[in-house]
């Protein structure tokens, strides 16, 4: 818990030192929908296949994530559980956190709650807004997380990314103004397929930083209509045990 408080703590430090800074970056809506069993499957699959050999989700197990997204234990554990032994194993990668610090210059942080600190908004954006920037160790940049130290995994499905900039009068004075990300076409995706996937991955995401959300929801909703059906048999008991005094 304390490994995981302080990786929460790093993260939110990060964004207010950005918002601090000045760099403020519009945030589109993330097509979150956690009842899409579809949806989420593949977001797994894209997780176990991209995101898996760097950041792990030791607090989420494998035997959980089947249930929850209808996935049979065998074939779960042939085509997903890359390095697991057991369906109860948790999501680990087999690369030791010494040498992943020695290649990136920090331990990539595990994933298990990094939708419930970033937000679902901010993982579909920052996914989608990578760009070529020589300068960088890995040749890339994001316009979400500036100087990142991650290199961009999803680049043979997207394309090679760059920014895009359009000049536009600002306070009556042209300036080159950033409107978004294009890529050059030699990705596996077209941009409205790398969308749909990358929305698959936060989907899983969001999903893993709070497996019990709908739930936990559902029951939430019958527990407040116990306590409304409660209250008002409570207040008619009131009523009648107090009819003669009033």
């Amino acid at each position: 818990m304390l490994k995981q408080l302080l990786a929460a703590v790093a993260l939110v430090a990060s964004s207010a030192a950005l918002a601090a800074s000045g760099h403020v970056v519009h945030l589109d809506k993330a097509p979150i929908d956690l009842t899409d069993k579809e949806s989420l499957q593949r977001g797994a699959r894209m997780y176990q296949n991209y995101c898996l050999g760097c950041h792990q989700m030791e607090y989420q197990r494998y035997s959980r994530t089947f249930r929850d997204l209808g996935i049979p234990d065998e074939v779960g554990m042939e085509q997903l559980a890359f390095t697991a032994k057991k369906v109860g194993d948790h999501i680990k990668n087999a690369a030791p956190k010494t040498d992943l610090a020695r290649w990136f210059g920090a331990a990539p942080p595990d994933l298990s709650n990094v939708a419930r600190v970033r937000g679902p908004d901010w993982l579909y954006t920052y996914l989608r807004s990578f760009y070529v920037d020589p300068s960088r160790p890995f040749g890339v940049n994001n316009e979400v997380f500036p100087l990142v130290g991650m290199p961009h995994v999803l680049q043979e499905l997207q394309g090679v990314p760059s920014k895009q900039h359009e000049t536009r009068l600002v306070d009556g004075e042209s300036k080159e103004v950033y409107v978004g990300i294009v890529t050059d076409g030699t990705g596996e995706l077209s941009t409205e397929e790398y969308d749909r996937a990358v929305a698959d991955l936060v989907n899983y995401l969001e999903y893993t930083g709070e497996p019990s959300k709908l739930e936990s929801r559902s029951l939430g909703i019958k527990v407040m209509i116990f306590l409304l059906i409660f209250f008002v048999l409570a207040f008619l008991l009131k009523k009648e045990y107090w009819k003669d005094v009033h």
